[in-house]
């Protein structure tokens, strides 16, 4: 198998770990999505990665991906139960907006836009702490799928906690701990280069937003 990737990409990392909890050998393309090559463009209807390349064909959208990798090696990253199955796809869905949420936030062009879409985030994690209980994952102290969702939207505060001084997780303790125990997964660990923390960093800059603005003035 071979997965389509971007560096930066949240929801190509969600694909790299279930392929690495479920022991999948592959191999990683790397392409720059501001200039796609055009063997890519050929084979990606919606232009975007994770794109998953098997012997049967191209698949691609990360959930589906991921599901699909779930279904054909054995055991299953899901709970058993049908209710909690269901129950984890709804967060993995909510874990979509918070992505959609940070987004938001470090494009916001001023402070004000920069303190609402923050406020929104840590409103996103206060709904989260209400379904985290004492066990080290989401619902379990063994890693699940929906565990590989939340690795990659965590990933991005550690850069955030660079350059901004107030937490996103001050009245949160349970995410705190949720956050430390991915932060600690190799897989999740793996799923992103060494230079990721550069990279997202030029990223941000580029931006021209008030974060790029905090950003700056750290570097000055």
């Amino acid at each position: 198998m071979e997965l389509v990737s971007f560096a930066l990409c949240p929801y190509v990392q969600r694909a790299i770990i279930i392929l690495d909890e479920k022991q999948i050998p592959h191999n990683r393309t790397y392409i720059d999505l501001a200039n796609k090559p055009d063997w890519f463009k050929e084979i990606s209807p919606l232009g975007k990665v994770p794109l998953l390349q098997t012997e049967q064909g191209v698949l691609f959208e990360s959930a589906v991906i991921g599901e699909y990798l779930d279904e054909v090696t054995t055991g299953s990253l899901h709970p058993k139960n049908a209710f909690e199955k269901a129950r984890h796809r709804s967060w993995i869905e909510f874990g979509s907006t918070i992505l959609a949420a940070i987004a938001g936030f470090y494009s916001a062009p001023d402070h004000q836009s920069f303190q609402e879409k923050r406020a929104v985030i840590a409103s996103k994690f206060e709904q989260l702490e209400t379904q985290l209980g004492e066990t080290d994952y989401f619902a379990s102290d063994d890693f699940q799928f929906i565990d590989a969702v939340y690795g990659p939207i965590f990933r991005y505060f550690d850069t955030f906690e660079l350059f901004i001084s107030d937490s996103f997780f001050q009245s949160t303790v349970r995410v705190q701990k949720y956050r430390a125990k991915l932060s600690e997964r190799p897989s999740v660990i793996q799923a992103v280069s060494g230079d990721y923390q550069n990279r997202l960093i030029d990223f941000l800059l580029k931006k021209n937003s008030y974060l790029a603005q905090l950003i700056n003035q750290k570097a000055t």
